[in-house]
């Protein structure tokens, strides 16, 4: 009895801590919503003390208290107004974003099921090496990796301004493309390439491909089945959820890069719209919370629809009992 009190107690209080720790977590994403729909003249008296400082020379503590209110005294969708339809800069920059990630997140979730279904499916020493060197890759951070692809890319004239060499000079020659669709072009690439190619999605896809029962593959080639559709039809089935959830967090991951354009997109125009929010701020306070609520839009949504996916991926690995 007095072990159940225990147990139920200790239930009690782990279900606090949770839910206090989920409110601070959403908390920041409702005040963005929120600010939204607030008028310029309304932040700042609610976040007055904390911008001055912001724009000062000298580091100040702020003397005043910085109201935080999740309902707007009176709601307008004037900034949404000024992002949508007004400014079309920050429309470009979310374009931007798109046209990076969605090529990262396709091809690299393809490479990796044709990659992963030869690791799982044939064991050799060379396999091996190979796998244990993408685990090498994937546990090191993007900035230890950075100079490697920026040497490449500019190896294979991505970094170049002028269409002077190889296939560009060719594309430029035949006016298959502008000038300055083609720089445009290379800098792109000089990003979505390296992200095709990362073994994040490799290692996780191999790990749960080597749970699927090999009596599965057995009963197949019994059947006749070919390669390709063991893979197509029962190592694809069965990894429907990991995939949906590798897909997931790669999106994420890629629409939340800054080190990538900084460093490998010379033209600014071509940023994606994470390292533009930075900028948001320098001038109409009210606009860097529409445009922060327009950012959160794809990977919200795309949280709330794959959601059952994300979690059996994790924990089941994507096979169904």
């Amino acid at each position: 009895m007095i072990a159940k009190k225990r147990q139920h107690f200790f239930n009690i209080v782990i279900g606090v801590f949770i839910g206090i720790s989920a409110i601070l977590f959403i908390m920041p994403t409702l005040l963005t919503i929120a600010n939204s729909f607030m008028t310029s003249n309304e932040i700042s008296a609610n976040y007055g003390a904390m911008l001055g400082n912001m724009t000062d020379d000298k580091k100040v503590f702020i003397s005043e208290n910085v109201n935080l209110k999740f309902i707007p005294d009176k709601a307008t969708l004037s900034q949404y107004k000024n992002v949508l339809f007004k400014n079309p800069e920050y429309l470009f920059k979310f374009w931007n974003s798109t046209i990076l990630t969605v090529p990262i997140t396709l091809f690299q979730l393809a490479i990796a099921v044709l990659t992963s279904y030869g690791f799982s499916r044939y064991n050799n020493k060379v396999k091996n090496l190979i796998f244990f060197a993408y685990i090498i890759l994937m546990i090191m951070p993007y900035q230890v990796t950075l100079v490697p692809n920026y040497l490449v890319a500019d190896k294979l004239g991505f970094l170049e301004d002028i269409n002077n060499t190889g296939i560009w000079k060719m594309l430029s020659e035949m006016k298959v493309m502008e000038d300055t669709t083609i720089i445009s072009l290379k800098q792109r690439l000089a990003i979505i390439l390296p992200g095709i190619f990362s073994p994040f999605s490799i290692f996780l896809l191999t790990k749960v491909m080597r749970r699927i029962p090999i009596s599965y593959v057995e009963a197949a080639k019994l059947d006749g089945a070919t390669e390709w559709q063991i893979m197509t039809q029962i190592y694809l089935p069965m990894c429907k959820s990991a995939l949906v959830s590798i897909g997931m967090l790669v999106f994420i991951d890629y629409w939340n890069m800054v080190e990538q354009p900084i460093i490998l997109m010379k033209d600014s125009e071509l940023h994606p719209l994470s390292v533009f929010l930075s900028q948001v701020n320098t001038g109409d306070i009210g606009l860097a919370f529409a445009v922060g609520t327009v950012y959160m839009i794809p990977t919200i949504l795309m949280f709330l629809y794959g959601e059952d996916y994300l979690v059996e991926g994790i924990t089941a690995g994507g096979i169904k009992g």
